[in-house]
């Protein structure tokens, strides 16, 4: 097997902590996307909100995605943890991943957790996909 990492400059350089935004199985073409949060490339959140949040973290699954040569219609399975619980938060959520995704229908999963990377952070979205062929 080999890897390939995927560290867009646009967004912050997990190297120091020992991470990728992203990992690729060149042998399947399969991207490992690490979860994405609103964080500047100084490890900042700015926002404090769940939809600007969300939307945010939305963005930056894409600019992942298309740094490892695919796109949202490539996802086979997305991840969204989100701070507290989940059925609080869909009415802000649903409508901002349901627009981020378009015709694309991945495996879906929303989880409820206590903490995420940060404490302000408030949402952190994760995937599987493919690389384009």
């Amino acid at each position: 097997m080999s890897i390939k990492r995927i560290n867009p400059p646009s967004l912050y350089d997990g190297t120091a902590t020992g991470m990728s935004q992203a990992t690729i199985d060149t042998d399947t073409g399969l991207i490992f996307i690490s979860g994405q949060v609103d964080w500047d490339t100084d490890f900042q959140t700015n926002n404090h909100d769940m939809k600007t949040q969300t939307a945010n973290a939305a963005k930056h699954l894409i600019t992942v995605l298309e740094a490892a040569n695919s796109s949202v219609e490539n996802i086979l399975q997305l991840r969204v943890y989100v701070r507290g619980e989940v059925a609080d938060h869909m009415e802000d959520i649903v409508p901002i991943i349901a627009s981020t995704l378009g015709t694309s229908r991945p495996a879906l999963t929303g989880i409820g957790v206590a903490s995420l990377a940060s404490p302000e952070t408030l949402i952190e979205i994760e995937a599987v996909a493919k690389v384009a062929l």
